[in-house]
């Protein structure tokens, strides 16, 4: 499909200050990670496979084609990084994936049959429910 290791060299990584609650150690440490994946300048994908991933990912990339993630679930940078790649592989596997032309199917006749008996026994029941007719 793809080779995964030519595509993390086309990675770029900055490391951040993880923002919200800490203490002292936030104000330290760049703990947050971010990748940044520029999907114009890749020779990874054919045009065929960018084209696609630009449509599933379109939401999510800049106007110049940058897909950039972030994550700060950890404390620790390399453990952030491990992360960030595993979420940046899963995108990019799940934004290749060809979805399965839908084969219309013919209704069978047995639904069809059971359709309109089931809608004639709902009528009959309705129309005893009227007064009888005394002429």
């Amino acid at each position: 499909m793809f080779n995964e290791d030519l595509l993390l060299q086309e990675l770029t990584y900055k490391a951040i200050r993880s923002s919200g609650s800490g203490g002292q150690h936030v104000n330290k440490v760049s703990s947050k990670v971010e990748l940044a994946f520029n999907l114009n300048e890749s020779v990874v994908f054919n045009e065929e496979q960018k084209e696609r991933l630009q449509s599933k990912l379109q939401h999510r990339l800049t106007k110049e084609g940058v897909l950039i993630l972030q994550c700060d679930e950890s404390r620790s940078q390399h453990k952030n990084k491990e992360l960030v790649i595993k979420r940046f592989l899963e995108l990019i596997r799940l934004g290749l994936v060809v979805q399965k032309k839908r084969i219309p199917t013919k209704t069978p006749k047995a639904v069809k049959r059971k359709r309109l008996k089931d809608k004639r026994s709902h009528s009959e029941k309705k129309t005893n429910r009227k007064k009888p007719d005394i002429e």
